[in-house]
């Protein structure tokens, strides 16, 4: 099913979306997308629904036909100060803030958000399966994020981010409890399943 081309019509939209909430390590990206009204692209979809190629294909797309977009990024440490659900919207505000055009509506993937000064909002669940906009801030806050994660991943190689993305993939567990935390780990979060806990409080 063909994904929808806006929300409100004759008003400037914008799609929000974010990447890296669910990770141990790394930065929360997102994204915010305005799209002329006229956008089409039967090949948009969520991003978690598309394969690494295709988001990589459709990302200069979604900027070169773009009416503005824009990346926002909260550091690690300030995940472990905010809380998770709140560095996300924060990203999205930065994001938002380095728009070129000002939107007059958002819409924002998930069903809660912080407002953003006096423009209004509408939250959706799914949202990124089902409108154009947030479908784009999806896919480029997920590859900014992927490439900001590979080059990590040339610092601390043996974390495997260059393939796990930050996210708690049974290797990337495997590989804190034997080398530590880095610094780009988010302490606020539990970076060891409870049987791996077990195993390094045993061995020290």
């Amino acid at each position: 099913m063909p994904l929808l081309p806006y929300f409100t019509e004759n008003c400037i939209e914008c799609g929000c979306d974010e990447a890296g909430r669910g990770c141990l390590a790394g930065a929360v990206f997102a994204a915010a997308v305005i799209l002329p009204s006229d956008f089409h692209c039967d090949e948009l979809n969520d991003s978690k629904q598309l394969s690494e190629k295709k988001r990589y294909e459709l990302r200069p797309l979604i900027e070169q036909n773009a009416v503005a977009w824009a990346i926002g990024i909260v550091s690690p440490e300030e995940i472990d100060q905010l809380n998770i659900l709140r560095a996300s919207f924060v990203a999205m505000h930065r994001a938002i803030n380095k728009l070129k055009v000002t939107p007059e509506h958002l819409l924002i993937d998930g069903n809660r958000f912080l407002p953003y000064g006096d423009i209004p909002h509408t939250t959706i669940v799914k949202g990124d399966g089902k409108y154009l906009s947030i479908a784009s801030a999806s896919v480029l806050a997920k590859t900014y994020r992927d490439d900001y994660m590979v080059q990590l991943a040339a610092e601390y190689p043996l974390f495997h981010w260059s393939k796990n993305k930050g996210y708690p993939t049974p290797a990337h567990r495997q590989a804190i409890r034997k080398y530590g935390a880095t610094l780009y780990h988010r302490k606020s979060f539990t970076l060891l399943a409870p049987e791996q806990l077990k195993l390094a409080f045993e061995e020290h």
